[in-house]
């Protein structure tokens, strides 16, 4: 038996690396929007509690500027069902990228049966 990995495999186990990389990229996008979702219904949850005639400041860059509850409202809300959808988005990518990641390993395993012959 050869102790050289044969061009195919090379190729494969490449692939199954680059697979890894892009799993982990997106548990990491994942992770974050998870974080900012949870922050914003956090910030939601906390606004119900003010009178709707609170003194109400949100950040714009590196400004605080004065505004309504209802606006403040509407932009975390729009934030949370960004934040929503780009999650749902990542899932259905980690999907593909997990089935990808089997069908290598399947590949690989195969290809090395094969020379094992």
């Amino acid at each position: 038996m050869s102790t050289q990995i044969p061009p195919q495999i090379q190729n494969q186990l490449s692939q199954l690396q680059q697979v890894q990389q892009q799993a982990q990229s997106l548990a990491m996008q994942k992770s974050q929007m998870e974080s900012m979702h949870k922050e914003s219904e956090m910030a939601l949850e906390e606004l119900d509690k003010v009178p709707d005639d609170a003194v109400i400041y949100r950040r714009v860059g590196e400004l605080q500027i004065k505004t309504s509850k209802e606006e403040v409202i509407t932009k975390l809300n729009e934030k949370i069902e960004t934040f929503s959808l780009r999650m749902q988005s990542i899932s259905r990518q980690e999907e593909r990228i997990s089935k990808r990641f089997t069908q290598l390993q399947e590949q690989i395993e195969q290809s090395m049966g094969k020379q094992a012959q």
